[in-house]
């Protein structure tokens, strides 16, 4: 099973927002985080807000935050939300073939294990993410209000 760039980014969105839970991200600090581009992260936005992942805060001083809490949002919700498809190659002797039978099966146990982890396991595998990720430099930087 091959993901997009789109899931593998729209995970690690989730993983700043998760690791970052003293204030608002922000999408050029994340962007600058993973080194990609701020407008392939607004679009990768688009269905994580839509679907309830992630809320988005206008205004100055606005920025994005986990649309619910890091442990109710599992690998599969996010797979679900960015993937368009999983239509798998179909057996020409559709009857007869247990090939889709053995497709689908196998299409349902990745499904399994996506639904038993989830963002928060992702940042907890890593104690030291907000410091890989420079959420600990960026609160040292801010000035205190």
């Amino acid at each position: 099973m091959r993901l997009t760039r789109q899931t593998n980014y729209a995970m690690r969105i989730l993983m700043y927002c998760a690791a970052n839970t003293e204030r608002l991200s922000r999408i050029p600090e994340i962007a600058a985080a993973y080194s990609v581009s701020e407008l392939f992260l607004f679009k990768i936005l688009q269905p994580l807000v839509e679907h309830g992942l992630v809320e988005t805060v206008r205004g100055r001083n606005g920025g994005v935050r986990l649309g619910r809490p890091a442990e109710q949002i599992s690998l599969f919700d996010v797979v679900r939300v960015t993937e368009e498809s999983f239509a798998m190659a179909e057996c020409p002797l559709v009857d007869s073939c247990v090939l889709n039978s053995a497709l689908r099966e196998a299409l349902n146990a990745f499904f399994a294990v996506l639904s038993r982890y989830t963002i928060a396991d992702l940042v907890a595998a890593r104690p030291n993410v907000r410091h890989l990720l420079g959420i600990d430099m960026l609160e040292q930087r801010a000035p205190a209000a």
